[in-house]
């Protein structure tokens, strides 16, 4: 609770007494102009303590943004330096056919990265391209059929990227991690003749499976995504929801 909404109760508090008092001697004229002016101290603090609450959740959430564009850059520049040293690294260790095979591998690399800038909706494009900088226990890997664009495609593109991240999420809290390996999310987006999809493939060990589970029906309860099959296991998810007509 930050200092301006305390210090908004203490004011309210502050009313209750004077009010009460009122209340004893109603008769009392002067005591009630005094509760008036008083009521309107209080009425004009509450709505500049407000501002500056508001004003200070603003700033936090600026800041946390600020820090994770740094920290999803910071990731991007040291890939690009990897990649760099590793070409350096074949170019003068003249090996052509190792140049181009990583050169491939980055470009395929970027065709993913261009994919996901186009789902249309910025809260999930967000998402996916800072999800590194939040685990090290899970690994992400997109799979985007197309110039997908979500916003073009359904009217709930908002509530379906967000489901999207909240199953995500629930994978990610779900990892059993600790056992040396690193475990994989393969999400798959497209669309077809019978609307939009979302595939999870999962390799890796959970902390709980019936946990996981869970979370994922309570996430897709009144959620734009459905499951296709009701008897699908935690390793493969398949979901859909219908198009704009």
């Amino acid at each position: 609770m930050g200092r301006f909404t305390t210090a908004k109760h203490y004011v309210a508090a502050s009313c209750v007494l004077p009010s009460c008092t009122a209340l004893i001697w109603p008769d009392n004229r002067p005591l009630i102009v005094i509760l008036i002016l008083w009521i309107i101290t209080a009425a004009i603090f509450w709505t500049r303590a407000e501002r500056k609450d508001n004003q200070e959740r603003m700033t936090r959430t600026i800041q946390a943004m600020q820090t994770s564009s740094i920290r999803t850059l910071n990731h991007h520049r040291h890939d690009w330096m990897n990649d760099l040293q590793v070409l350096f690294g074949y170019a003068r260790l003249g090996k052509p056919d190792k140049t181009i095979q990583y050169v491939e591998k980055i470009i395929a690399r970027m065709a993913v990265e261009t994919a996901v800038a186009k789902l249309g909706v910025p809260s999930l494009i967000s998402f996916i391209q800072s999800f590194r900088t939040v685990t090290n226990s899970l690994s992400l890997e997109l799979d985007i059929k197309g110039d997908l664009n979500l916003s073009e495609l359904s009217p709930d593109a908002e509530s379906i990227a967000e489901t999207l991240i909240h199953i995500i999420n629930a994978y990610r809290f779900s990892v059993k991690s600790g056992n040396g390996e690193l475990s994989v999310l393969r999400l798959e987006l497209g669309a077809d003749e019978d609307g939009l999809y979302a595939a999870f493939y999962y390799e890796g060990e959970l902390m709980n499976e019936q946990q996981l589970n869970q979370k994922i029906k309570q996430q897709l309860e009144g959620a734009p995504l459905t499951k296709v099959d009701s008897v699908q296991s935690f390793s493969k998810l398949l979901l859909r929801a219908e198009m704009c007509a």
